[in-house]
C-alpha cells in the first residue's frame, strides 16, 4: 500500500497542486493529498506517513491535530510541539546562544490583556512606566525596529525614528506581545529556503521591494550563510524554514528566521527558485515517508550549548 502524505494549507494557490503534482508523478509508492479533517478523537491513528503545515498557526483546531499526528508516529513538517514554543524573542536569545550574530532585542510587556486582568492587581510585577529611554539606549538609539514577536509575513513591523512614533505604535499593538529591535544599516541583504535541516537555496533579496536577485554571493559569504543557516534551523527543529541576513561591514546578522510556513508562491520566487522549491520539498516529504526519522516530542535546549 502507499504511503500518503497528508498537506495543509490556506488560501495558498501554486505550491500546493505543484507539490502534489511532483510526488504523486514519481511513482515511489508515496501518494500525497490534501489531508481532510472532520475532528479528531483522542489517541486517533493518523492514516498519514509525513503531514506538511502550512498554516495551523492561524487554525488552531489544525494543530490540535497535528500534535495528535506526532504521537501516532506521523513526521509533521514542522514539528507542532516547536511551532507551539517558538516566539521571535526566544530566538533572538537562542541563535545568540549559538554565536550566530543578531541584532540586540527586547521584549516588552504587552499594552492590552484579556479580560479578568486587574491592572493594579493581576500586573504587580511590571514596573511601570516602561523604561523606555534605556531600552532605546541599549538597541543604539533610533531608528529601531517595532514588531509582533509571534507575527509574520511583515505584518506588524515598523520602523520607528522617534519616541512619539514607539508610542504611538505600541499602543495600537493591542493584546499582541511586541519586541524592539536594533536596526541594521544592511549593506546587502540574503534570504535562505531551508529544507530538511540542511538543504539550503542561498538567494539574494530586497526587502524593500520584496524581489528576489539573481547576483552571485561572494563565496565566503556564500559558506557562512549556508553553514549559519543549518545550525539556526537544526537548533529550531524546522524542517522547513526561512532564514533572513543583514549583511553589514562583512557580518551576516540573523534578521527573521523564524518562519517555519515560508511563502512559495511562484510570482514571489520566481520560476527558478520556485521550481527548487517544490522538488526539493518533494524529496524530503517522500524520503520521509520511505525512512521515517524521530521526531522530538520535547526540546531540551541545554543539549545545544
Amino acid at each position: 500500500m502507499d504511503k500518503k502524505i497528508g498537506l495543509i494549507v490556506g488560501r495558498e494557490w501554486s505550491m500546493p497542486p505543484k507539490f502534489i503534482e511532483q510526488v504523486n508523478n514519481r511513482n515511489q509508492g508515496v501518494i500525497a493529498e490534501y489531508a481532510k479533517l472532520g475532528g479528531t478523537r483522542m489517541d486517533e491513528p493518523c492514516e498519514y506517513a509525513v503531514l506538511v503545515d502550512r498554516i495551523s498557526h492561524e487554525v488552531p483546531y489544525y494543530r490540535s491535530y497535528l500534535k495528535n499526528a506526532v504521537l501516532q508516529g506521523a513526521h509533521v513538517v514542522n514539528n507542532p510541539f516547536m511551532w507551539t514554543a517558538d516566539d521571535k524573542f526566544f530566538g533572538a536569545s537562542l541563535v545568540t546562544k549559538l554565536g550566530i550574530a543578531s541584532p540586540k532585542t527586547v521584549v516588552l510587556p504587552n499594552k492590552e490583556y484579556v479580560p479578568g486582568i486587574v491592572h493594579n492587581e493581576s500586573l504587580r510585577n511590571l514596573e511601570f512606566p516602561i523604561p523606555w529611554e534605556k531600552h532605546i539606549e541599549y538597541l543604539g538609539g533610533f531608528p529601531i525596529i517595532l514588531k509582533d514577536a509571534h507575527g509574520g509575513g511583515w505584518k506588524q513591523v515598523y520602523k520607528i525614528s522617534n519616541m512619539e512614533e514607539l508610542w504611538a505604535r505600541y499602543d495600537e499593538s493591542g493584546l499582541l506581545t511586541m519586541i524592539l529591535q536594533e536596526f541594521i544599516r544592511w549593506d546587502d541583504y540574503i534570504r535562505c529556503m531551508c529544507l530538511d535541516q540542511g538543504d539550503i537555496l542561498v538567494m539574494k533579496y530586497d526587502p524593500i521591494n520584496r524581489k528576489y536577485l539573481k547576483h552571485e554571493l561572494d563565496k565566503e559569504m556564500y559558506d557562512r550563510v549556508y553553514s549559519d543557516s543549518v545550525k539556526l534551523v537544526r537548533a529550531l527543529g524546522y524542517d522547513m524554514n526561512t532564514a533572513e541576513w543583514a549583511i553589514r561591514d562583512g557580518v551576516p546578522y540573523a534578521i527573521d528566521f523564524m518562519n517555519p510556513a515560508p511563502d512559495m508562491d511562484v510570482y514571489s520566487l520566481g520560476q527558478e527558485f520556485y521550481d527548487w522549491c517544490i522538488t526539493h520539498l518533494a524529496d524530503m516529504c517522500i524520503k520521509l515517508a520511505q525512512d521515517p526519522r524521530p521526531q522530538p516530542q520535547e526540546f531540551r535546549w541545554n543539549q545545544l550549548f
